[in-house]
């Protein structure tokens, strides 16, 4: 076969098994054995080898996976990637409703109803009809290029008979078949469970080796065209059917409303079909049909004035407490965890919460033996309510704090109510140590996640954090461990190499300083610019800095004034790991908020706190936890409480949510 011929059949093939796998994945109706399938992809490997450059990048043997990579490269979103807000009972949605009514000048409202998948947020750009690249949402501004594990999951259709720039969102996620198979193959490995679909479907997303995302069962929904607009589509309804005619999967569970009542009904429907669906959702959501409305409704900050989503409130299960026993955190704090009979809640089986501390367990009254009321809260941590003492039959044990240690037989020493080992050579001390190390907020080492850091010690081949970067010397002999390969050595050493590369805050929150978490690391590291600046710094230096008090300037001199810690971080200097900060401080000064003390209370509707705290701290404002003269401003939700009665007193600004998103006019979508 000459070259002609082989691209020509290439094309065949290619075409052929796009539909295959269209009426596969997406109609869930095969034309074809799996045989004659698997014929065809053996035949276009083969020509592929044999004429490498007619293997192209939407080819159907890369859904196979095989790509490894050291890091998602950053990709901005062409149009901001919005959340939606949140309603969580009827008067909520009508409230909603109400709103859009007033604001349009009609009566009635026309929606499409839609599930809400308990997934990640995914956004696919295609151009002259091939798919160009695969984005998380990210933060919204700007997401990771995940394209090499997105491409696995076979109802994405790399190829679309639209020629014209085409971007569509939805939503990766993992059915609950899929979880099952892969939470069964993990256990038979003697790997630790995922908890729920969706952190496992995000944990796939995430891995550098694009085989493993290819193994895991994947799916995805699309639901918003995001320029429908500019192709001709004036309504959504109509450009979700129009998704269809290109070979997306759209979620047919979908439903035009039209008023109020319709919205409720769609609620009441769906609380009951919930469980029956293959899928987890947390939710539904509500958008306005006609897309031409969503100029006159516009936007807020970070959310569309034109759909909300309805949140299903927390599912309560009755269980048994089992028993409680104690964990041991990198500072040395003991906390108390409920071992739980087995329990499905809210999408997940729940074994385990934690119990917080001794006070918590009295305050509650619950004892061992216990049936315990168990939620989760805010849909994602399990949470124990309240004892059931009505069902007590007098085998109940009351819970005794232990006055050592539970992993090295230390004294514990009670400080405010919490108990800590303060032994420095606690095991456990040091594994949690080294897996805050690891983390993403700290130093980001993609694959050092808890069971592998533990097995990793308890082998010997960490001690410490600067062992996390002599890990190399020891590669042959953890590839004689189970479950470690040539692949997923390669991946955790090109991740820690990586990890060297880290700006100054990541190292400092990374080190697990008692009361230095990422915020004030953040800071410290603006300020002080290096490292070795902290060696000669006293107490008075720190206390010297906004929001810096005793307790934090003690922890930071006492922790840079400690032999042993300057050894260790001397050995992370020799092994290359970066001691400078990395970032820019361009701000600008003239927004509402820069140099302003703002404290945040009550409920928010659009962000979290932490978000939000993100967002005012990057354009240079100081957030507190609470109000003081010092205050300039108090950005109030619902429900606050006395920080909200003591800015009135004290005469201080007080805004809603609103407001302030109005000063935050740079992150609007332009």
């Amino acid at each position: 076969m000459n070259h002609d011929e082989a691209k020509q059949r290439v094309l065949a093939l290619t075409e052929q098994l796009e539909r295959w796998n269209y009426e596969y994945y997406v109609k869930d109706n095969p034309s074809v054995s799996d045989a004659e399938f698997d014929r065809a992809m053996n035949e276009l490997q083969m020509l592929e080898a044999e004429f490498p450059d007619l293997k192209f990048k939407s080819s159907p043997t890369q859904r196979v996976g095989g790509q490894v990579v050291s890091e998602f490269k950053k990709i901005p979103h062409k149009r901001l990637m919005l959340s939606l807000g949140n309603v969580y009972n009827e008067d909520e949605v009508r409230d909603f409703d109400r709103k859009v009514r007033e604001a349009l000048h009609r009566d009635v409202i026309d929606y499409m109803g839609e599930v809400k998948i308990d997934g990640l947020g995914m956004s696919l750009v295609y151009d002259k009809g091939e798919l160009q690249y695969c984005v998380t949402r990210g933060d919204g501004v700007m997401g990771e290029d995940v394209t090499q594990n997105v491409i696995t999951i076979p109802s994405i259709p790399l190829h679309i008979k639209e020629t014209r720039p085409l971007e569509v969102r939805g939503e990766v996620f993992m059915p609950k078949a899929s979880l099952e198979a892969l939470n069964a193959k993990r256990k038979a490995n003697g790997e630790p469970l995922f908890a729920n679909a969706r952190n496992a479907a995000a944990g796939s997303i995430r891995q550098l080796d694009s085989s493993i995302a290819a193994q895991r069962g994947l799916d995805a929904f699309w639901y918003y065209l995001v320029n429908a607009r500019e192709l001709g589509y004036r309504v959504h309804s109509d450009s979700l059917d129009y998704l269809d005619t290109l070979g997306f999967k759209t979620n047919h569970e979908r439903k035009r409303l039209h008023g109020v009542e319709e919205l409720l009904a769609y609620i009441r429907e769906y609380t009951e079909k919930r469980p029956l669906l293959g899928y987890d959702i947390d939710g539904l959501v509500f958008k306005v049909d006609n897309i031409d409305d969503y100029d006159i409704l516009g936007y807020t900050a970070k959310t569309p004035k034109w759909a909300t989503a309805y949140k299903f409130p927390p599912t309560e299960v009755i269980t048994k407490l089992t028993d409680i026993f104690l964990s041991v955190g990198r500072t040395g704090r003991i906390t108390p965890n409920a071992v739980l009979e087995p329990v499905r809640v809210a999408g997940s089986l729940v074994q385990r919460a934690t119990l917080n501390n001794e006070d918590f367990i009295k305050d509650k009254g619950l004892m061992i033996g216990d049936y315990v009321v168990l939620r989760k809260a805010a849909d994602v941590i399990p949470e124990v309510v309240r004892p059931v003492k009505e069902r007590r039959d007098g085998s109940e044990i009351p819970f005794e704090m232990s006055e050592t240690c539970p992993v090295c037989g230390a004294p514990l020493t009670k400080v405010q109510g919490l108990h800590y080992c303060l032994n420095p050579n606690c095991a456990s001390r040091k594994i949690e140590a080294l897996i805050h190390f690891s983390s993403r907020d700290a130093m980001d080492i993609d694959g050092m996640g808890d069971a592998v850091v533990e097995e990793l010690f308890n082998e010997g081949f960490l001690k410490d954090i600067p062992d996390v970067y002599q890990l190399y010397n020891h590669v042959s002999r953890i590839k004689e461990l189970d479950g470690w390969g040539e692949k997923s050595l390669t991946s955790l050493t090109t991740a820690i190499e990586g990890s060297k590369k880290k700006s100054l805050e990541r190292l400092l929150f990374g080190l697990g300083i008692k009361e230095i978490g990422s915020k004030t690391a953040k800071s410290l590291a603006r300020k002080f610019r290096n490292l070795e600046a902290f060696y000669s710094l006293t107490e008075e230096d720190y206390l010297k800095l906004p929001d810096i008090g005793p307790v934090v300037s003690k922890s930071l001199y006492s922790y840079f004034h400690d032999e042993s810690n300057l050894t260790m971080l001397s050995r992370l200097k020799e092994q290359g790991v970066n001691f400078d900060y990395l970032g820019t401080d361009s701000v600008d000064v003239n927004n509402y908020f820069y140099g302003k003390t703002v404290v945040l209370t009550g409920a928010l509707e659009h962000y979290t706190r932490s978000e939000l705290t993100s967002i005012l701290e990057g354009i240079g404002a100081k957030v507190s936890g609470s109000v003081s003269k010092k205050t300039d401003a108090v950005i109030a939700g619902s429900d606050a409480g006395s920080k909200l009665t003591k800015a009135q007193d004290l005469g201080i600004k007080v805004m809603d949510e609103e407001e302030a998103m109005s000063h935050l006019s740079t992150l609007r979508n332009s």
